[in-house]
């Protein structure tokens, strides 16, 4: 028994002193700041880094990268050290590392979003030692540029001529998207798409006394929010647009057929039968919208068709 008490008690004397050479390492590791990796990483530690929330707020390195001490101890040796490149770390560390100061606000739900499903990490679009944006540390000067580079369909149509003024700097990608958004479909900042557009387009609400069911539903479903080649951003051009609801039934003598419009003349010839195709003034102008003018819906007593 006296041997069993004389192990135990030497068992823990080993454990106080590796606990407390554990402490001391990690003591020294938190208090090792920028400038004692200064003289190889200079590169990293740049102007603009040291101009940045991170190198005001963390003073350590070892706030984000792991392995320092090992790291350290390797160059002492004239060896490498395990400290990995941002490359060869995967997206859910990388962005686990980051969501451990970055877990409130606006990324609270990013790691259930679309960006985090792809394996897209925090250093994808944002670079802690050299940010070239103003805010946020992208990587690129414009916010709009670092999204095109990924998003291409979407670069192309804010090329189209009726767009948001995205490219003219007044509206941004986030103006309409929070990217670290995981709570809400194609990450958008609102309830609804149809929510979204109101808080601009305000005019366009309601309530109406006469309601336009496509305008209730979904603004997409006529508009196209990243630019058009229509006007409006319409997805197509009216009256084909209106066409794919109001295909027969209208009263407008058939007002799905545009034969009248592609093999047609402009005057009937005389002693021509009725219904000679001739030339559809539907497709002039603003097409169902040069009667049908309050589209998104009306509140005058007479406006059960949207003409006032």
């Amino acid at each position: 028994m006296r041997h069993l008490r004389l192990a135990t008690m030497l068992a823990g004397f080993i454990a106080l002193l590796a606990g407390s050479g554990a402490i001391a390492s990690a003591n020294a590791q938190a208090s090792w700041t920028a400038s004692d990796c200064e003289s190889c990483h200079d590169k990293a530690l740049s102007p603009a880094f040291n101009k940045s929330a991170h190198a005001k707020i963390s003073q350590s390195c070892a706030s984000c990268h792991n392995n320092v001490a090992e790291h350290l101890k390797a160059q002492s040796e004239g060896k490498d050290g395990p400290v990995p490149s941002v490359n060869k770390v995967k997206a859910a560390d990388l962005n686990a590392a980051c969501l451990s100061c970055h877990e409130t606000e606006n990324q609270a739900s990013y790691m259930s979003g679309t960006h985090a499903r792809r394996n897209v990490s925090c250093a994808s679009c944002h670079s802690v030692h050299a940010p070239k944006s103003m805010a946020g540390s992208l990587k690129t000067k414009r916010e709009t540029d670092l999204c095109f580079s990924c998003h291409k369909t979407e670069r192309a149509k804010s090329l189209r001529p009726s767009r948001h003024p995205v490219r003219e700097g007044k509206m941004s990608c986030s103006s309409c998207h929070n990217a670290h958004e995981g709570t809400t479909p194609k990450m958008i900042k609102g309830e609804s798409v149809t929510e979204l557009c109101y808080s601009c387009h305000t005019e366009k609400r309601g309530p109406f006394l006469f309601e336009h069911a496509p305008v209730r539903e979904d603004c997409i479903a006529c508009h196209d929010a990243h630019g058009s080649n229509h006007n409006r951003m319409l997805t197509q051009k009216a009256p084909t647009l209106c066409w794919n609801c109001h295909l027969t039934g209208s009263g407008h003598f058939g007002s799905g057929d545009n034969y009248s419009t592609e093999k047609g003349v402009p005057i009937a010839p005389t002693g021509s039968p009725s219904g000679y195709p001739t030339v559809n003034s539907r497709f002039v102008g603003r097409s169902c919208m040069n009667c049908h003018i309050n589209i998104h819906g009306s509140n005058s007593p007479s406006g059960a068709y949207f003409t006032r």
